[in-house]
């Protein structure tokens, strides 16, 4: 953009602004015209202030804001971020309360607000716990030391407070869900070490994240319908995951005292006949993904006799069974009545189709290539049982069409167990299907928490990193949920999201007094959300 003077056939001087369009100067703005040179040069003049506001540059404006801040000394020392408090904070006292949850158990009451800030970051700015004194340094005003954020890691896990924090996030579920929990869900995830090196609780077992020369950790996590988080326990990693749910339902019918008990939903990981006789003795109505692949021959000849029409048909199958149990060193039967929904869908059918011919070229191929094949090596294949094997160590292939006839009658199905007598078979699968809430749950806190890879080696190090990680998980649900609908309409991401939020700041002046700077329109519409 520049100014040019055209002179007119009258004599006179025009004064135009001008700017370059692909190739073609367009004449922005005329200022004005004139013969008197005192006059052309005022016209210049104000030719080029005007150019300044069309298009002014980095030191125009900062000139402009000079200018315009002049009778008002305001320096960045003065700015502090307060949309962590406003947000998240606010969340934490309303859950956990302003009072200290640390003063039964240690004398000096200085905690608190620094576990607070623990919460906030996890959920805010991820990362090293170190960060938040640099933040809360340069950013809040305040000199808080590393030493003093490693004192409170190393001191902060006990299982009083533990109990005191799930019964205050447990109480505050509750009211949510109109004081009745009717379904709660429960899984398990790994959580690995970027160390090689084990003890008690770090373990090498079978890792969900494909991380099978690290050591780990799993978390056992309950939560309602909505994906509210309730409860959660922590085990070694080489623990198999099924005999995990026997013990955290224990902990959690102990600790708040369950009188109305809710329906168990779990996955098919969960399916053994421990937790099955601990849930009929203990009178819970569950419901269990089935292994249909794995149920009797006589169950299984009955559904492949049934017809599935499309996708919408489900069928029930009832079962009497005698399951056989270990408790204190004792053997048991116990007599049980369940129910066996089944669903099908057309594109779970074409995908096991899919991967079954896959497997089967597989073997097929490693058998005609591989010299020296054993029964063992196939072994290790779930779909070696469609091939009739020799004895001797030469393995001949053979198919049994047989076999892969009967697997592939199955397709598509999925199974669904229950001794609930009450529910149809659409709110079965339903509540088994929201199964995805807890497995979000998992999701977040591993990407948008970053509660792994855990850094920590010592195990109450460890388990204050998961005690800090399950709050900011409750107070990020909460936020979730309450923003949700404002989210969707103005379609950001979470990232762009928090980033809002840092951004939302306070004048502090030296008395002390703080005067928060007005929201935008966007930070105002998800401030109301929040509060609504």
């Amino acid at each position: 953009m520049y100014i040019r003077k055209k002179k007119n056939k009258s004599g006179s001087i025009s004064i135009q602004i001008i700017k370059k369009i692909k190739r073609r100067s367009k004449v922005i703005e005329s200022i004005g015209c004139s013969k008197d040179p005192d006059e052309i040069e005022k016209l210049v003049k104000k030719a080029k202030e005007r150019t300044k506001e069309l298009e002014p540059t980095l030191f125009d404006s900062a000139e402009k804001e000079k200018q315009r801040l002049k009778f008002l000394p305001i320096s960045n020392e003065q700015i502090i971020p307060i949309g962590d408090e406003l947000f998240f904070g606010a969340i934490f006292d309303r859950i956990i309360g302003k009072k200290d949850i640390f003063k039964s158990v240690y004398k000096k009451n200085d905690k608190h607000e620094l576990f607070k800030a623990l919460v906030i970051s996890r959920i805010l700015y991820p990362g090293s716990k170190l960060y938040l004194s640099d933040y809360l340094f340069y950013f809040k005003k305040r000199d808080i030391s590393d030493e003093a954020i490693y004192r409170l890691v190393d001191t902060l896990y006990k299982d009083e407070i533990k109990q005191k924090i799930e019964e205050a996030i447990y109480k505050d579920t509750l009211a949510k869900v109109g004081d009745k929990i009717v379904v709660s869900f429960y899984d398990v995830t790994t959580l690995y070490f970027e160390s090689e090196s084990e003890d008690d609780l770090r373990r090498i077992g079978f890792s969900k994240e494909g991380k099978l020369a690290r050591p780990q950790i799993q978390l056992g996590l309950f939560t309602t319908l909505q994906g509210y988080p309730l409860s959660y326990e922590v085990y070694d990693g080489k623990k198999y995951e099924g005999h995990t749910l026997l013990e955290a339902l224990l902990n959690f019918q102990k600790r708040f005292k369950l009188k109305n008990k809710p329906i168990v939903v779990a996955d098919r990981g969960m399916l053994n006949d421990a937790n099955i006789a601990f849930l009929e003795n203990n009178g819970y109505k569950y419901i269990l993904g089935a292994k249909i692949k794995m149920l009797p021959s006589d169950i299984k000849e009955k559904i492949v006799n049934l017809t599935f029409i499309d996708d919408n048909v489900t069928h029930e199958i009832d079962i009497d069974k005698i399951i056989r149990y270990k408790e204190k060193d004792q053997k048991h039967l116990l007599g049980i009545s369940q129910r066996l929904i089944l669903s099908y869908s057309s594109k779970r059918a074409k995908k096991d189709k899919y991967l079954r011919e896959k497997a089967l070229d597989k073997l097929k191929a490693k058998i005609e290539y591989s010299a020296n094949l054993t029964k063992n090596d196939l072994k290790l294949s779930h779909y070696a049982k469609y091939l009739d094997i020799a004895d001797d160590c030469k393995v001949e292939f053979k198919l049994n069409h047989n076999k892969v006839l009967q697997d592939s009658r199955l397709d598509g199905l999925k199974g669904y167990l229950t001794n609930d007598t009450t529910l149809s078979c659409k709110d079965i699968i339903e509540h088994y299907q929201n199964l995805w809430h807890i497995e979000k749950a998992f999701r977040i806190s591993k990407t948008d928490l970053q509660i792994r890879p855990i850094h920590h080696r010592l195990e109450n190090r460890i388990k204050a990193h998961i005690l800090i990680s399950f709050v900011a998980y409750a107070i990020y649900k909460e936020f979730e949920i309450k923003t949700r609908d404002i989210k969707k309409e103005y379609q950001i991401s979470y990232k762009i999201l928090r980033d809002l939020i840092k951004h939302i700041f306070a004048i502090k002046f030296d008395d002390g007094e703080i005067f928060p700077i007005k929201l935008s329109e966007i930070q105002q519409r998800f401030y109301d959300a929040l509060y609504s």
